[in-house]
């Protein structure tokens, strides 16, 4: 089935084409057949930059970028080859003094010409799955506030706290 593009015209006829496709189709013994894509919440306008949300977390192999950094940089932030000029732990605090410390922290760092932060977040592993802030803290990054400083996030090198910590590096300041 051809994706969709944003176009919600479009979708409508593969919507179409994905039904006539199935109409003959018998499903094996004991399923159902499979259910048509759900229509897109927002089909006719694609975001104008990427989510710091998505998953909630990002993985080494994948970096936020916005505009205006360069895929060297990208790449040497994803390698953790820019200097670390500044880190914030945020192990022990609730998720208020942590959202506080993060917001002021990003703020402080940008306002002083800083580039390049460590933000470690822990692990998390428990039970429930992924830590509390771990899941919250790029949430609190793409928040306006926040973000209008960021130029990308990645996760950390195993050297600098892998999958517990982040890199921000932030926008030069004008």
């Amino acid at each position: 089935m051809a994706k969709a593009a944003g176009n919600p015209a479009q979708y409508s006829s593969d919507r179409a084409i994905w039904a006539e496709a199935m109409r003959g189709v018998t499903p094996l013994r004991g399923r159902s057949p499979p259910p048509l894509p759900p229509a897109p919440q927002n089909a006719g306008t694609p975001p104008l930059r990427p989510s710091l949300s998505g998953a909630g977390e990002a993985t080494p192999d994948k970096i936020e970028r916005f505009a205006g950094i360069d895929r060297a940089n990208a790449e040497r932030l994803k390698r953790g080859l820019h200097p670390i000029e500044a880190r914030l732990d945020l192990h022990g605090l609730t998720q208020a003094e942590a959202h506080r410390e993060l917001t002021e922290f990003v703020e402080a760092s940008y306002h002083s010409g800083r580039r390049c932060l460590l933000v470690i977040t822990g692990r998390g592993l428990g039970p429930e799955g992924p830590g509390v802030l771990k899941s919250a803290v790029p949430r609190w990054l793409a928040e306006v506030r926040t973000r209008r400083r960021i130029l990308a996030i990645s996760a950390a090198q195993p050297r600098h706290g892998g999958p517990g910590a982040l890199y921000v590096l932030l926008r030069r300041q004008r």
